[in-house]
């Protein structure tokens, strides 16, 4: 996007939200004196971004929205599916979305207001393709500065500061490679994880040793350590819960009570906590 034209994906995103009512979100006691439309922090929410990041994209000052993003978006907008490759073109103008990769998931508001009712908990919701489909604030602090968040094998194998986030970087590859494993088991069809394959294939010689190993695994309850270039180092127990019918995962992370990794997501929290005041104060000023 050329920041001397016109903010065209901005414009749309805005013409969307205030043409989406709040009941077809599923906001059903709204109060009839609130402006048409849904909020700049209620489309933000449901599409499981931060707040900071759904008003960058409006303004024109976030440039490159995923793929998961933009489908997240085209279900809090009811875009129908000639709208949502339009909104798709203005985010990565002359090119297409691959059709090949079959539907995106979609997250469903009731378990996106769910995520956000930890606000002290990093929380997220894990795709069946292990795409990372949702967030809160707190995952994005904690997985401040890590590129390649889109999908969690790409995270760990093309991220260039993957090695130095998992002080076990071996340990959490091999445990993201069984997963991809197992989720090619169970639709050997689907071409996005062939692709994906194929992807981390080329440009990763450590998947290609560790996906020749063949270990499968599904992702469950387990302890990992995460080092934060402002935290430290954190031991965290991933609490994974199935979304029925879905394929998804809601993944909560927590630590021991008394523990220095608590301590420390408290401090993260609180952290969050005035940063979202701060931009929350900046937005009203501006609006």
């Amino acid at each position: 996007m050329d920041n001397g034209q016109r903010n065209l994906l901005g414009e749309f995103l805005r013409a969307r939200r205030e043409a989406t009512s709040p009941a077809q979100v599923g906001f059903l006691h709204a109060p009839s004196s609130r402006t048409p439309g849904l909020r700049r922090e209620e489309v933000a929410m449901l599409a499981g971004v931060s707040d900071s990041y759904y008003i960058r994209l409006e303004q024109g000052r976030e440039r490159n929205p995923s793929a998961q993003v933009l489908g997240a978006l085209a279900g809090v907008l009811c875009l129908e599916p000639d709208a949502a490759a339009y909104l798709y073109s203005l985010a990565h103008p002359g090119v297409r979305p691959r059709a090949e990769t079959g539907a995106v998931d979609r997250v469903s508001p009731s378990l996106l207001r769910l995520m956000h009712l930890c606000p002290n908990t990093p929380a997220m919701v894990i795709g069946r393709r292990l795409d990372v489909l949702a967030v809160n604030p707190m995952i994005e602090a904690l997985y401040e500065g890590v590129t390649h968040f889109d999908n969690c094998l790409r995270m760990i194998y093309l991220n260039p500061r993957a090695a130095d986030f998992y002080p076990d970087w071996e340990k959490a590859a091999r445990a993201k490679t069984a997963q991809l494993r197992s989720a090619v088991a169970a639709d050997p069809d689907d071409p996005y994880l062939h692709g994906l394959v194929e992807e981390l294939t080329v440009h990763s010689e450590e998947f290609r040793h560790i996906w020749a190993r063949h270990e499968v695994r599904t992702r469950g309850n387990e302890a990992k350590e995460l080092r934060h270039p402002k935290l430290g180092d954190l031991t965290l127990s991933w609490e994974v819960l199935s979304v029925s019918g879905t394929g998804q995962k809601f993944v909560a992370l927590t630590a021991e009570p008394g523990s220095d990794s608590e301590r420390a997501l408290r401090e993260l929290a609180s952290t969050v906590a005035r940063q979202t005041a701060t931009e929350a104060a900046g937005s009203s000023a501006r609006l």
